[in-house]
């Protein structure tokens, strides 16, 4: 009498090669994964605007940002940006959404240790946060980065109940992302996604220059 196994051609875990097993086990476990991503997939049904926190001492937190103000321009969304701090400084980013037709709002007084005046620094950032909030009020805004916003809540030049305020009154569907060292918790605990930036190395601690085009 003819086994099934022999007469269907299949062969037995014993009969196969090592290589043959190996793929067999890989394709188990790939097929538990997609199991699992597909499970979340279908659970993951509501959609809302996302706030995003991007904190953490490592390089790439604005960068990121911009690669997601990018991301949605692509997919032929409104998007703007808020920068704090950096206003002084060229900025690639900016010289190339701005002619993408993203709106930018520049803070304009640079580093804080560079101009070394509270006053001036807390003038500049309520302004800044003034064109947040009207932005953080329009509809039309699909995607909106705050970059550095975690400095102007740290250092105190901007009370956080009131950048709380503005982030939960926005509109249903409009994405936000906030950049900077040091996030405040409140602004975590509110946000949906956090990813936090770790250094390992950097290349400014081994004595290499900010450079144009990489740096900024």
């Amino acid at each position: 009498m003819t086994d099934n196994n022999e007469t269907s051609g299949a062969k037995d875990n014993t009969e196969l090669t090592l290589e043959e097993r190996k793929a067999a086990r890989h394709k188990e476990r790939q097929q538990r994964v997609k199991e699992t991503v597909d499970a979340k997939i279908a659970a993951a049904q509501e959609e809302k605007g996302i706030l995003l926190v991007l904190t953490g001492n490592g390089k790439g937190k604005s960068t990121s940002g911009f690669g997601t103000i990018a991301r949605a321009v692509g997919h032929g969304q409104k998007a703007a940006v808020v920068q704090f701090i950096k206003g002084n400084w060229a900025c690639g980013e900016r010289t190339l959404l701005e002619g993408a037709g993203v709106d930018f709002h520049v803070m304009g007084t640079g580093f804080t240790w560079e101009t070394q005046d509270r006053e001036k620094d807390t003038q500049a950032a309520e302004q800044a946060w003034e064109a947040a909030e009207a932005l953080l009020k329009d509809e039309s805004i699909d995607c909106l980065m705050l970059d550095e916003l975690t400095y102007m809540v740290s250092y105190h030049y901007l009370d956080v109940e009131r950048v709380i305020e503005a982030l939960k009154n926005r509109p249903k569907m409009q994405h936000v992302i906030v950049t900077g060292r040091a996030c405040h918790r409140a602004i975590i605990e509110l946000a949906d996604t956090v990813s936090e930036v770790v250094p390992l190395k950097h290349a400014f601690d081994a004595g290499i220059k900010a450079q144009p085009g990489f740096d900024y």
